[in-house]
């Protein structure tokens, strides 16, 4: 039996979600720090959404898929049910508020980055992280006294995940390669190399200089809009969780949920300021390109009136001498 050419699209759709949601998780339990299988970030949710927010709802069972050959390979069947039930849950409930609030892929107004942030990644995300912080405690794997910490870590992982990849791969999308300077790719890899550098110090460094990768994201912003700031965004978020899954720098001495919170507060922080500058300034341009066109066609109006209002003008009549 032959599939339709429709069909066979779908289920590869389909294959390519579940993949790039196993690739995704096998990097992000590099750095797990409870039971081997929760960690501050986690890229699969990014994955999730982003497969539901470009292909629709229909593309859940590739999301189901992906979790499942992830945590069969973590925990029995059971908790792989349930888990993965959450991990799909979380994603599809993201994908739906988005919608529900208008989510528009260009994020070139402030509402779009304000929704991302708190309905796609803060809200959705603590589906999961409460489904799967739930099993692992009716299981046995965790205790009660260490379900809030383990809850923290799936939430930020989960929220991070959405964060660092949705924007990052809704800005690469409108990408157009252009003849652009040779200054204009030096200034971005400054951009880029100078956000690596100081986010590469401040997290390894007891000093609390994190709030110094901000001039970095306002020259994003300013210079290069969505398409700068959410490199700099995924790096400075990146290099933070490193830096909470090890403990160094500013969370340094924190113990596990007090560095959860702080990691979240400071990813939350950077990718709202990153995302609302870069979409006022889109916003900015949007309204004066509107008024440069506006202006252009009353001057088209004008110049084709012209010579007819030139036409009906009568020369002044001098008065007759008596």
């Amino acid at each position: 039996m032959q599939l339709s050419p429709r069909l066979g699209r779908y289920a590869l759709h389909l294959l390519l979600v579940a993949a790039g949601y196993y690739l995704g998780a096998r990097l992000g339990l590099l750095q797990a720090l409870v039971n081997d299988q929760v960690t501050p970030l986690w890229p699969p949710t990014g994955v999730a959404v982003l497969a539901l927010v470009l292909g629709g709802l229909r593309m859940w069972p590739g999301v189901a898929v992906g979790a499942f050959a992830v945590n069969a390979t973590l925990t029995d069947i059971g908790s792989t049910v349930l888990i993965s039930a959450g991990n799909t849950l979380g994603p599809v409930v993201a994908y739906l508020l988005l919608s529900r609030a208008g989510f528009r892929q260009e994020m070139d107004r402030t509402r779009d980055a304000l929704t991302l942030v708190f309905l796609g990644a803060f809200v959705a995300m603590a589906v999961s992280a409460t489904i799967g912080s739930g099993t692992l405690l009716l299981t046995g794997v965790i205790d009660g006294a260490g379900f809030w910490s383990t809850w923290a870590v799936w939430w930020t992982g989960d929220a991070l995940g959405v964060l660092v990849l949705v924007p990052i791969a809704l800005a690469f999308r409108t990408l157009r390669l252009r003849n652009h300077p040779a200054r204009r790719w030096m200034e971005a890899a400054a951009l880029l190399v100078s956000t690596t550098v100081v986010m590469a110090v401040a997290t390894t460094h007891d000093l609390r200089l994190m709030y110094l990768v901000f001039p970095f994201l306002i020259w994003a912003a300013l210079r290069f809009q969505h398409l700068g700031t959410a490199p700099c965004a995924l790096i400075a978020t990146t290099l933070a969780a490193r830096g909470a899954a090890m403990s160094s720098g500013p969370f340094a001495g924190l113990d596990l949920f007090v560095r959860m919170v702080t990691l979240q507060a400071f990813n939350a922080t950077t990718v709202l300021t990153a995302l609302l500058l870069s979409a006022v300034i889109a916003e900015r341009n949007a309204a004066r390109q509107a008024i440069e066109r506006t202006v252009a066609q009353l001057a088209d109006v004008v110049q084709q009136y012209q010579p007819l209002l030139l036409g009906n003008v009568q020369p002044p009549q001098r008065p007759e001498k008596r």
